[in-house]
């Protein structure tokens, strides 16, 4: 416990302080955000904002992570390091999208093709290294079968799952790219997200089989350091947010939305309960179900559902004040996280576990 606490005040303390020094810096280089010219008209008085916030997310977060095993002097694990070369590796992605923004003056970055394999290296590159590295137990990072709250007896195979990890992490990159929309939505919504994985990994590093608690147990690996992770990614978005909340002084861009995506991805392999992100996530998954639909509809009917896709995007066009929709929308996914988290327990419950 004293790790988890130690990442995410370190994350918090370094996102806290390090983003006005960052706004800084990056108002001097003109990093300023590029707006959609199809978009709110409410929006164009956010152009020049410092974009390219997420490197202090990132940042922060390895910086809570590492920081925890010197305190403690626990050492790197397989899983935690996994998650942290994917979100890394998104971030990277990411701050090139952002970056080529900027650099063009336009509010498009990296081609859809070109985006596409930067997500698809760092994806296959996880799903490759997850199903190696056995411990003492003989439990690997990554599991070929497909998980809900733990694996289930549907397996992709040994080379479906490199596939299986692709299609998650770009689904979840993507999903939290599109709710990065408006001030603060993105990071308080992923700050909730964080913190169920915080409790869920808690909660399974309690558990162990390897412990000999039969009932209810889980079989992962390096649940403690999937803790840390997350811990620190929570407190690295919650100090991120004092300065993204409304009217938000910096923005986090690609830079950001990618490399939390991709970090809620590689811990819900790891931990094992991918399907059950979708529940944590409810929000994500409403935002990039209303691009399908808008889509979808308007290649039908040539008629638009919504006002604007993402759906944040049609309640602002609707006159919702901003800070309302930004606040509403905070509230689905704190209740989405609760139902995820009582689901995750219900289960525990129901294989005969106990406080």
């Amino acid at each position: 416990m004293r790790g988890v606490l130690v990442a995410a005040s370190v994350a918090l303390v370094v996102s806290l302080l390090g983003t006005p020094w960052v706004i800084k810096l990056f108002r001097r280089q003109g990093y300023g955000q590029e707006i959609r010219e199809d978009g709110p008209s409410t929006h164009l008085k956010k152009r020049g904002t410092p974009t390219m916030g997420g490197t202090v997310i990132v940042i922060a977060t390895l910086v809570g992570y590492f920081i925890a095993h010197l305190a403690t002097g626990a050492g790197f694990t397989a899983s935690g390091l996994l998650v942290i070369m994917v979100m890394a590796g998104l971030g990277v992605v990411g701050f090139l999208d952002d970056y080529i923004k900027i650099r063009k003056q336009r509010s498009l970055g990296l081609t859809a093709r070109m985006k596409f394999a930067g997500q698809a290296a760092v994806a296959l590159a996880f799903g490759l290294l997850a199903v190696r590295f056995k411990n003492s137990d003989g439990l690997l990072p990554g599991s070929t079968f497909i998980s809900v709250v733990r694996d289930t007896e549907i397996s992709v195979g040994i080379i479906g799952f490199p596939l299986l990890a692709w299609m998650i992490i770009a689904a979840t990159s993507n999903a939290v790219n599109l709710t990065d929309g408006l001030d603060g939505l993105a990071a308080g919504t992923s700050a909730m997200v964080f913190g169920a994985y915080v409790v869920i990994s808690f909660w399974q590093f309690g558990n162990l089989c390897s412990a000999g608690l039969e009932p209810g147990c889980y079989s992962v690996r390096d649940p403690l350091d999937v803790a840390l992770v997350a811990a620190a990614a929570m407190g690295a978005c919650f100090g991120f947010l004092w300065w993204n909340a409304s009217p938000a002084k910096i923005f986090m861009g690609d830079t950001g939305s990618l490399a939390l995506g991709g970090a809620f991805a590689a811990i819900a392999i790891v931990s094992r309960t991918e399907l059950l992100l979708f529940v944590l996530g409810g929000l994500f998954v409403i935002e990039t179900v209303s691009v399908i639909l808008q889509v979808a509809g308007f290649k039908l009917t040539k008629k638009r559902i919504f006002n604007m896709a993402p759906i944040h995007h049609h309640f602002e066009l609707a006159e919702w004040p901003e800070t309302t929709v930004i606040i509403r929308f905070w509230i689905v996914s704190g209740l989405a996280v609760a139902f995820g988290l009582g689901l995750f327990y219900a289960e525990f419950l129901s294989h005969g576990g106990h406080l």
